[in-house]
């Protein structure tokens, strides 16, 4: 199982990026999938996690209204749309699929991908 995040790059504070997240070799389509972040020396954090029906969502307190949560499941991707991005928003982005059909927070997230770099200057 394969999950693979791009999209990731430098922008400027204030502005906009999208990430993707395609899986191969199975389908998630009944899975939760979610997006993660590691900042450099800080430990990983729950970015935000969508139900497999798409119908769910769930986002941390700091990207609230910032950030959305996406799939398409007929494409096997998950995305991230990330708006008035701040420097502090720096990190690799990384995506993941649950076991069950809905989930929040680390812990209940089984397979990981590879992340992409997000960096915001100021």
């Amino acid at each position: 199982v394969q999950l693979q995040a791009s999209g990731g790059g430098l922008v400027q504070a204030g502005g906009s990026l999208r990430l993707s997240c395609v899986a191969s070799l199975r389908t998630f389509s009944g899975n939760a999938l979610g997006w993660f972040r590691q900042a450099p020396g800080k430990e990983r954090e729950s970015v935000a996690s969508i139900s497999w029906s798409g119908g769910n969502t769930n986002y941390a307190d700091s990207m609230k209204g910032r950030f959305s949560i996406s799939r398409d499941n007929a494409k096997n991707t998950v995305y991230l749309q990330m708006n008035s991005l701040k420097p502090e928003d720096t990190a690799v982005y990384s995506c993941a699929a649950a076991l069950a059909g809905w989930a929040i927070g680390e812990d209940q997230f089984y397979y990981w991908g590879q992340g992409t770099l997000v960096t915001v200057s100021s």
